[in-house]
């Protein structure tokens, strides 16, 4: 009896993979989606920083441009403040004692002192 002998050519390959499109992990799609995400989150970082920015430069120049009126009003309530001084010196002593040697006006300084120094 002869003996079977494999077909001329031989078999066919066995087909042992799935037939089936690739799914899940992309990396070149993931990464791409990862590179927008992070120019646009680049994006809205420098336009936000360039707004502070501006917000920072104007309130400077509001602030330049407001001295002189607070600096005015400042020294309308020095000389409210010196009048009012000078009348009460003198309805208490009965007349302007000169503290300095001048007419100029010196404008008064406020600070607080210790009562006992030691060194």
């Amino acid at each position: 009896m002869p003996q079977d002998m494999p077909p001329v050519g031989g078999y066919d390959a066995v087909q042992y993979k799935r037939n089936l499109p690739a799914r899940g992990f992309r990396p070149a799609a993931i990464l791409a989606g990862c590179g927008v995400f992070m120019i646009y989150g680049w994006y809205k970082l420098t336009k936000g920083i360039r707004e502070q920015n501006e917000y920072a430069r104007e309130k400077m120049w509001s602030r330049i441009h407001l001295i002189p009126a607070l600096q005015a009003e400042e020294d309308r309530d020095q000389v409210r403040r010196y009048l009012a001084d000078q009348a009460r010196e003198k309805e208490l002593l009965g007349e302007n004692l000169k503290v300095y040697h001048t007419d100029r006006f010196v404008r008064p300084t406020y600070a607080a002192t210790p009562e006992n120094v030691t060194k």
